[in-house]
């Protein structure tokens, strides 16, 4: 049940709203000015908010302004008489919904109110869809390795430097990653992420550098690889180390020219991309091996960020347990469960080779098949 607060000095258009859409199912709540109406409005979450615009010692213009300033989140629609059409839309222009004329219209109103709270609605799911991806990219710890990648974000991330993000599997380099993107003067322009493992080698360069119709037998149509995705923004080359010598020589081009060409194709198109690396291997070994570029190494290589392995930071531990707990707890829809002492001491303990996404996997097991408190008993049982 949708909750709207009417603010209107006349009594009749109060009682007509209320009539009408508490026949609707919605609650209402009714303000005699716009004093009282401010103060509910401010005091409590309504879904929408209808406000007369001629109004005694408080107008329904300044109602809305001071709603707009304390970021009230209610869609607001002012109720209009005929005289101050120009003024409604003036309202709108200031952030208004919409408005409704007096006398006032059954599928007018109607219409407006379906619109006003699908459109909060939509407001609310965004904002909790926004929340799930900030939370995903989280850096928990406050261990020295840690900090020293935190701080080392913080002062590299507003300018345009490349990365190189190194680090065992598992320990959280994507979250480097985006962390530098959130944090960078690009943040609003695309961050385009490739996997280099995941990507056939006959296939990397037609998806990096896309691909002109008939360039190949499979080209039945042009293709905009990821680097012109992420013209203006960023480009997250992850496990670069496993690109292909071929790919490896495209891509220094692009690094040294700013431009690329597409697979089947003599233009050169310009493009303006920050670049960010992660790999696991030891890059100065593949080189030595003759697997990688010696000169796309250091390329790449302007700012190192090392990400430390949750072996090198088990006094993290207790805290990674907590999130996962409460956000796992969050997405499987249940009350929190908790980790005694004991366990979060066995825990740290152990040897993680998968880092930080085994401890997740763990946490998660033990959630799933534990208790409300997890014990020791519990982790030898399922661990």
């Amino acid at each position: 049940m949708s909750k709207i607060l009417i603010i209107d000095d006349e009594r009749s258009i109060r009682n007509t709203l209320k009539d009408i859409l508490e026949f609707e199912k919605h609650h209402l709540t009714l303000a005699e000015n716009g004093k009282k109406g401010l103060e509910l409005a401010l005091s409590t979450a309504f879904d929408l908010i209808f406000s007369d615009i001629k109004m005694p010692e408080m107008d329904g213009i300044e109602v809305l302004n001071t709603l707009l300033e304390n970021k009230v989140e209610a869609p607001i629609v002012m109720i209009s008489g005929h005289g101050n059409i120009e003024t409604a839309v003036e309202c709108i222009k200031k952030g208004a919904f919409d408005y409704i004329e007096k006398p006032i219209d059954l599928n007018r109103l109607l219409i407006t109110v379906r619109n006003a709270l699908e459109r909060n609605k939509l407001v609310h799911e965004t904002q909790k869809l926004k929340k799930k991806v900030i939370n995903k990219y989280l850096m928990i710890g406050t261990s020295p390795g840690i900090e020293k990648v935190r701080n080392m974000i913080a002062r590299v991330a507003p300018t345009d430097a490349r990365v190189l993000i190194t680090g065992e599997n598992g320990t959280g380099k994507e979250v480097v990653a985006r962390l530098l993107y959130e944090q960078s003067n690009r943040v609003d322009a695309p961050f385009i992420e490739v996997n280099c493992a995941a990507i056939p080698t006959e296939l990397i360069e037609s998806e990096l550098f896309g691909h002109e119709k008939g360039a190949f037998t499979s080209a039945i149509k042009q293709r905009v690889g990821k680097f012109e995705q992420a013209d203006g923004g960023t480009i997250f080359l992850d496990e670069i180390g496993d690109m292909s010598l071929s790919a490896q020589t495209k891509v220094l081009r692009v690094l040294q020219e700013n431009e690329l060409t597409r697979v089947g194709s003599d233009k050169n198109i310009k493009v303006n991309v920050r670049v960010f690396a992660a790999t696991n291997k030891n890059l100065k070994k593949e080189i030595e091996l003759g697997h990688f570029r010696e000169d796309l190494f250091h390329r790449l290589n302007v700012i190192p960020i090392y990400v430390p392995s949750l072996d090198h930071r088990k006094e993290d531990i207790p805290l990674l347990i907590k999130y996962f707990c409460e956000s796992i707890c969050a997405e499987q829809g249940i009350l929190v469960k908790t980790f005694d002492k004991s366990a979060i001491e066995a825990l740290q303990i152990r040897s993680w080779t998968g880092n930080i996404r085994e401890l997740r996997n763990m946490v998660e097991r033990l959630i799933i098949l534990g208790g409300d408190i997890i014990t020791v008993e519990e982790i030898e049982t399922f661990g």
